[in-house]
């Protein structure tokens, strides 16, 4: 049952008229320990010429005075990377969905020329869009003591474990400044495989995944948007399988009286998700280490993170930086994800843009959550 709404959102698809529909084959079907054991088949290493290109382009940007944010890709030029970012391309939309790259020069670089450098390498595959409530287009995943259980709190500004989610982007960046002592892997899984995998086993709780999907916006709400929207976690369009799944939104949804209630078939469908992604079976882990970089496509990937235990000295504790890219080169999405976060001009997601919210690329970590930090931060 879908209730009556107050603000716009796309229709939700019509389930097939012959259920379940047929499994999904290719690229993107894929089984973690099949991977473990091919590494070099999805890590590209950087060679001597492609980093010093990268230096060069760097300083340019610095001595012209450019900001951050407003780097585009002509202020970055990298012809030696074109094959690496046609490549990566085909990965993210056509591929496995993700890759890693190995070799960034992480150690000698200040946070203003790591700032350039990254946000410049992404121009090459998208549009950096806001990640959070205040706006960030540069992003930071590193613990300021938020509890990610609490109404508004942010799982990445914690040292706590994320479940398997996607974001809503094309392709989530993450460059690797700095690792935690203990913990903090990375984990992903094919969402396409998940599928085949219920399709297989449950069809039945495939019907519950396909179907409407209530989420709260955590008070994070676009111009126009409800406090809560609706999406299935699996969409079906044009012979692909579009994923979009952060459980813990659809939980705290529940706080609204007009959201309906979690049936038990559809907590069954959720918890059999959850358990197939956490299958070793299925998914992939891996370790960062400081200077790599994972591009990872959200339609076709969930990704998690083990819990982890920082280091005492402030400038060694874990810290990536977070990139969400809008690919112009990306598939056609689904008009349900419009109910995301909107699209832009160009039918790709619009990112986290909310009213009179500027745009800023932060060079250092900083609490990008929305309303009271009360709302956020753990008990000390």
């Amino acid at each position: 049952m879908i209730i009556s709404l107050d603000f716009p959102s796309a229709p939700i698809p019509q389930l097939p008229e012959n259920f379940p529909p047929p499994a999904i084959k290719g690229p993107q079907v894929w089984r973690g320990p099949d991977l473990m054991a091919k590494p070099t088949d999805w890590t590209y290493s950087l060679s001597t010429d492609q980093i010093t290109e990268l230096r060069v382009a760097i300083n340019q940007v610095e001595r012209s005075g450019i900001d951050v944010i407003d780097i585009r890709i002509e202020d970055f030029l990298l012809p030696s990377w074109k094959v690496l970012f046609d490549r990566l391309r085909r990965d993210m939309f056509e591929g496995r969905g993700f890759a890693v790259l190995r070799g960034f020069p992480i150690a000698d670089l200040s946070s203003l020329k790591r700032g350039i450098a990254y946000f410049g390498i992404g121009t090459h595959l998208g549009t950096a869009i806001p990640q959070n409530a205040a706006g960030h287009v540069l992003g930071h995943v590193c613990d300021i003591g938020v509890d990610s259980k609490k109404t508004t709190g942010r799982g990445y500004q914690s040292n706590m474990r994320l479940a398997f989610h996607s974001d809503s982007a094309d392709i989530v960046g993450l460059l690797c400044v700095n690792k935690a002592k203990k913990g903090g892997l990375s984990s992903l899984v094919s969402s396409v495989t998940l599928f085949n995998e219920i399709r297989t086993r449950r069809p039945d709780l495939l019907r519950e995944l396909m179907g409407p999907i209530y989420r709260d916006r955590r008070k994070e709400i676009p111009i126009g948007q409800g406090r809560f929207y609706i999406i299935p976690a699996f969409n079906l369009y044009q012979g692909r399988v579009f994923t979009t799944y952060v459980r813990s939104t659809v939980s705290k949804a529940q706080r609204f009286s007009d959201v309906p209630r979690i049936s038990p078939k559809l907590t069954e469908a959720m918890d059999m998700l959850d358990e197939l992604a956490e299958d070793p079976a299925l998914r992939l882990d891996m370790d960062f280490e400081p200077g790599d970089i994972q591009f990872v496509c959200n339609h076709f990937i969930l990704h998690s993170r083990t819990s982890f235990e920082n280091h005492e000295d402030p400038l060694l504790q874990r810290h990536l930086l977070r990139l969400h890219l809008a690919c112009a080169n990306g598939p056609q999405l689904p008009p349900v994800y419009e109910n995301l976060r909107g699209f832009n001009k160009d039918g790709r997601p619009a990112g986290m843009k909310l009213p009179g919210v500027q745009l800023k690329a932060p060079l250092v970590p900083i609490d990008g959550g929305p309303g009271d930090k009360t709302q956020r931060l753990r008990k000390t």
